[in-house]
This record gives structure tokens, C-alpha cells and sequence, in this order.
């Protein structure tokens, strides 16, 4: 497989714990119990205001953006910053999930499960399989800023004599 591959799979799997966990709360609209809380002003223990609903916002735009950030970010940066967010995420995950149902349960379980593997990939990431952004752009001559071909000069009068 091609050098992205690891940031591929980490960039995959914070698709997969964004569509979980989203789906998830969403469910939780159909319970009673939910509903009753919303219509009382509260989620979870937090009352609606402006503040939570912004927080709450902020807290699912995090893992949103870490799909294009671990596409983007150079190999050390992303290890850093993959691992310490998966693990933040995990705790408050698993601390949500105390005392609800068991849906809701399954759902913080295969969330943690794929954010233990974001740690896990980030954690054992190759040095030498990653090629930053600055390796993939096609070599120049520094002043012309044209293109050099990937052969070396003998390969290229080689090409030239048999063409």
C-alpha cells in the first residue's frame, strides 16, 4: 500500500466515529425521557443557553475537522495531535455514557473502540513510510522553476538517442 495509507485510515476512522457518534445522539431524540429534558431547557446536566449549544458545537467540530487535518498536517504534528484528541474524546465518551441505555452504550463502546485505534495507528506511525507534503512536489530547477525530469542525465540522452 502507498505512503498515505496511515493517514488514509486515521482520516477514515474519524469518519466513522463522527457518523457513530452523531447517530447516537440522534436516536436519543426518541426517548421520552430526552425529550421531556429538552422541553424542560436541559441536556444532559447542562441547561440550553447559547453557551452549551456552543460548546456543544465546538466539542463535534473538533473530530469533524480532524478528518481534513489528518489528511494535511505533517507526520509528527498529526501523531501529537491524533493521539491527544482520540484520548480526550475517549474519556468524555466513556464518562457520557455512565448510567444510559444500552443503545447508547453500544454506540460509546464502538466510538472508543475506534478512537483506541486512531491512537494505535498514530502511535506506531513508520517514520520512513510517510512522505510529506513538501516530498510530493515535483522537483524543480531553482532558478527556471521548470519541472526536472524523476531519470537522471544518462537517462535521459539514453531516451533522446533511441527515440
Amino acid at each position: 500500500m502507498g505512503p498515505l495509507d496511515i493517514r488514509l485510515r486515521l482520516s477514515a476512522l474519524w469518519v466513522a466515529m463522527v457518523f457513530v457518534f452523531a447517530y447516537v445522539d440522534l436516536f436519543a431524540l426518541y426517548r421520552p425521557d430526552v425529550r421531556a429534558a429538552l422541553e424542560d431547557g436541559k441536556i444532559f446536566a447542562f441547561d440550553i443557553s447559547q453557551t452549551a449549544l456552543f460548546g456543544m458545537t465546538l466539542y463535534i467540530i473538533i473530530p469533524s475537522l480532524m478528518v481534513y487535518l489528518t489528511l494535511v498536517m505533517g507526520r509528527h504534528l498529526s501523531r501529537i495531535v491524533n493521539i491527544t484528541v482520540a484520548a480526550i474524546y475517549a474519556l468524555t465518551i466513556v464518562g457520557g455514557a455512565v448510567g444510559e441505555w444500552s443503545y447508547y452504550i453500544l454506540g460509546s463502546i464502538v466510538e472508543v473502540l475506534l478512537l483506541a485505534v486512531v491512537i494505535h495507528h498514530a502511535w506506531t506511525w513508520p517514520q520512513n513510510t510517510t512522505i510529506d507534503r513538501a516530498d510530493h512536489a515535483p522537483a524543480t530547477h531553482p532558478l527556471t522553476r521548470r519541472r526536472l525530469s524523476p531519470q537522471g542525465p544518462d537517462e535521459r540522452r539514453r531516451r533522446q538517442m533511441l527515440n
